[in-house]
């Protein structure tokens, strides 16, 4: 055998390594270059079989009849740019007349059979412009976020999406949201990775946990103001009102609406505000919403009313005066009482990892669309972190947060604990950092053997 099979054997065990071991290493080495090579040889052939081709024009066919010349052939959508990426390959495409985005979306899963890609996935840049973004393996199989995301303020990288993107959660463009998911599902992830992109930012942390505390209160460091009961959340989101009515007297007091005031200088929400006038910006993270609309008598029922009018006020009105709401539970359907479906049309972002059943789905993508409903219960029990996510629009992707275990939060939320703002009127719910005397913890009760 000779030294240059030798070296393609081992090449080739290499690759096959690689793509069983690593496979985003053989992405980089290997497959990107077989992949860019197999769409450009097999372009044409794969849009005339797909039906993305178009009959030549009238005057090419006139043409070829006055000069005795072959008939031209069908046209495919011409490819403006092909980009590769650490996860695929992207391709931007010219339509020709008479095609539609809806037709390459329709053709997906015949374009990623056909490439031999993992996944296809398209989207209108602009008229006659769409972007076919595919992916050359299982980028949710193990989480990999890249090095550097595009930062702004309230703008926070939060998990991976199936075509190899970044899902933003982005509070300035959908201020605020839904996020589902049973238990297991890997709900607790995603608000940890949420709470760890926050934790550098100038914003103040609320947190309502109504677990006692076992979700939120491990990162108590870096929340302005934290409650562990109906009872205290109750209060909590009397206070948030009572904020929000003080940062549009601010932005009423500023807005000085005169002829010869800019139009771009009229404060309409608190970001149109000088720097120095302008209040922190409040992210509210409920983790239970359920266990706040419970009630088990009449004054639990009242207390439960209050709760949710403070949430359905701060949902249509916070956006303004920059609180943002974070809605989080295992259930979230109508049978919670009066109100809930009206919190549930503020909010615009949703998110639901695996639930237990349609009825949650529904609750979640039902009025925006109907294949996000079926992919959600779709989502099997042992892909722990899979998520839809989508919004208003109609758009919805699949997601992947990247695992955080609960100390590597603790450890950012106290990295950036000199962060944490000092609100004044959510004083009382700042939570407390003394030492936690231990609670007793009651024995077990021997067994007559042991006894």
């Amino acid at each position: 055998m000779t030294g240059s099979t030798v070296a393609l054997v081992l090449v080739v065990a290499a690759a096959g390594l690689l793509r069983w071991r690593r496979p985003a290493w053989y992405w980089l080495a290997f497959g990107v270059t077989l992949a860019t090579l197999r769409v450009l040889v097999r372009y044409g052939s794969v849009m005339d079989a797909c039906g993305l081709t178009v009959p030549p024009a009238r005057w090419r066919l006139v043409l070829a009849r006055a000069t005795n010349r072959p008939m031209p052939e069908s046209r495919s959508p011409r490819i403006l740019r092909l980009r590769p990426t650490r996860t695929g390959l992207v391709l931007r495409l010219k339509l020709r007349p008479g095609q539609d985005a809806f037709d390459v979306a329709a053709a997906s899963d015949r374009l990623r059979h056909s490439f031999s890609m993992y996944g296809v996935t398209s989207r209108e840049l602009r008229s006659g412009v769409v972007e076919v973004r595919m992916t050359g393996y299982d980028v949710l199989k193990r989480v990999q976020m890249p090095a550097a995301t595009e930062t702004r303020p309230m703008r926070v990288p939060v998990a991976l999406r199936e075509d190899g993107s970044v899902h933003y959660r982005d509070y300035r463009a959908i201020p605020h949201a839904l996020t589902l998911g049973a238990t297991e599902s890997g709900k607790s992830v995603y608000q940890r990775n949420l709470v760890a992109g926050l934790a550098p930012m100038d914003v103040a942390l609320v947190g309502i946990d109504c677990k006692q505390g076992v979700e939120l209160f491990p990162l108590a460091r870096r929340f302005s103001a934290l409650a562990d009961n109906p009872d205290a959340a109750a209060e909590l989101l009397d206070a948030l009102v009572a904020r929000m009515a003080d940062a549009y007297q601010i932005i009423r007091a500023q807005q000085r609406i005169t002829v010869d005031v800019p139009d771009a200088e009229i404060a309409a929400d608190i970001w149109d505000l000088p720097d120095e006038l302008r209040p922190t910006p409040v992210v509210v993270l409920v983790d239970e919403v359920a266990e706040l609309a419970l009630y088990a008598n009449k004054e639990e029922e009242k207390r439960r009313d209050r709760i949710i009018t403070d949430l359905v006020r701060l949902a249509q009105l916070g956006r303004a005066a920059g609180i943002y709401l974070e809605i989080c539970g295992q259930r979230f359907g109508s049978e919670l009482g009066k109100g809930i479906t009206m919190l549930r049309a503020q909010l615009t972002g949703r998110t639901a990892h695996r639930v237990n059943d349609e009825t949650s789905a529904n609750m979640a993508f039902g009025d925006i669309s109907p294949d996000a409903v079926l992919a959600a219960i779709q989502i099997p029990a042992e892909m722990r972190g899979i998520a839809i996510a989508g919004d208003s629009s109609g758009g919805w992707h699949r997601i992947r947060a990247p695992h955080t275990s609960l100390r590597q939060a603790v450890n950012l939320c106290n990295r950036h604990a000199d962060r944490t703002p000092d609100l004044p009127e959510l004083a009382p719910f700042r939570p407390s950092l003394a030492g936690s005397v231990a609670a007793p913890v009651p024995s077990a009760k021997p067994s007559p053997a042991t006894a």
